[in-house]
């Protein structure tokens, strides 16, 4: 029997009630004998520890995270503490410190499922955005001059280096190529204004197509590719972005396939030196906190990518084979989906299917 360390992350807003549903389900899946079992370490950081300490982790948190296999979070961000700080101070540090560069988010349309887009059908939307996740946009790189002054000036760089960019890049391919599909890549940029470092990553995107011949590609400016993750998403099917638009492009590909509630992603460290994160896209949800009506299932599917992640693919599949059951029959579904059942019945239900 494998026995995988699973650091558990709960975090802010309806964090602690998805999560507490996707270990519902792996809990099922090691009691029913599916020759796996999880040792958990619940770690209780986020806005309310900040609150009580002035930090968002502890200053040895990586050092005890590093020691699991994988990391399960929930979400994090307060109403009432600034976003630069909740984000900076604890889901970032964690994907640089941990190497984590590649983030996969899929967006698939369900049966049963509704799209707000007219004429689409179960399957027309099938695609999986690769956003590169520790540099870019988000590198914590520049600073104020003059600060609180009137005359104040803020520098923020983005940083793109040649590490970061062809390891993005090479996994979108990689990725195609087993995915069994269109083999089709879509590069998103903005290099008619960003002349340095979206130039760059034409430049490596470029080279490393080259490597792969059997594979389309295409090159889309970020204003067009989210205009077309709305009027043709079945054109596309992977997607590799830098971490500021694979961002925004991933909530257009949640909300096209029906909620952010279906919205999974991985942040995977290509190399396994260090724990990859599996968490859902949809945030905090502030507006719904505690009122037991958030949607598990994209946080039940981030538990499916990490078990994917460690090997374990069949057990991935019985968690991906009763979602899909869940949304066709569509008799449990939480209010985001039209339904009035509570996070934690989705999650029984889910438990239920993966035994039928």
């Amino acid at each position: 029997m494998s026995t995988y360390k699973v650091a558990l992350v709960p975090g802010d807003g309806v964090g602690p009630e998805v999560i507490a549903e996707a270990r519902k389900v792996l809990d099922a899946l090691e009691a029913s004998g599916g020759g796996m079992s999880f040792r958990y370490t619940h770690f209780p950081w986020g806005s309310n520890y900040y609150r009580e300490t002035g930090r968002m982790m502890p200053e040895d948190g990586l050092e005890e995270m590093k020691l699991h296999d994988a990391i399960l979070f929930g979400a994090v961000g307060d109403p009432d503490i600034p976003d630069h700080i909740t984000l900076h101070g604890l889901i970032l540090p964690i994907r640089r410190a941990f190497d984590q560069g590649v983030c996969l988010r899929p967006s698939y349309l369900y049966e049963g499922v509704n799209s707000p887009l007219e004429g689409v059908n179960p399957g027309d939307i099938d695609m999986v955005v690769f956003r590169e996740n520790t540099e870019g946009e988000y590198a914590p790189v520049g600073g104020f001059l003059y600060h609180g002054m009137p005359e104040e000036v803020a520098v923020q760089t983005n940083v793109f280096t040649r590490r970061g960019t062809e390891r993005i890049i090479r996994a979108a391919f990689e990725y195609s190529r087993k995915r069994n599909k269109a083999r089709k890549v879509t590069s998103v940029t903005k290099s008619n204004a960003m002349a340095y470092g979206m130039v760059f990553w034409d430049r490596v995107f470029d080279e490393v197509a080259a490597e792969y011949p059997d594979i389309t590609t295409e090159s889309l400016l970020v204003d067009r590719a989210c205009m077309d993750f709305i009027r043709h998403p079945q054109q596309f099917d992977v997607v590799v972005a830098s971490n500021l638009f694979g961002d925004i492009l991933t909530d257009i590909g949640a909300i096209v396939t029906g909620s952010m509630g279906l919205a999974p992603s991985a942040n995977i460290n290509p190399d396994g030196l260090y724990p990859s994160m599996f968490e859902p896209v949809h945030g905090a949800a502030f507006d719904i906190t505690g009122k037991g009506i958030a949607n598990p299932l994209a946080a039940i599917l981030s538990a499916g990518m990490m078990l994917e992640h460690l090997g374990e693919v069949e057990a991935a599949g019985r968690i991906n084979r009763a979602v899909e059951s869940n949304l066709r029959e569509g008799g449990v579904r939480t209010p985001d989906l039209g339904g009035s059942a509570s996070t934690s019945q989705v999650g029984d239900e889910i438990v239920r299917l993966m035994s039928v």
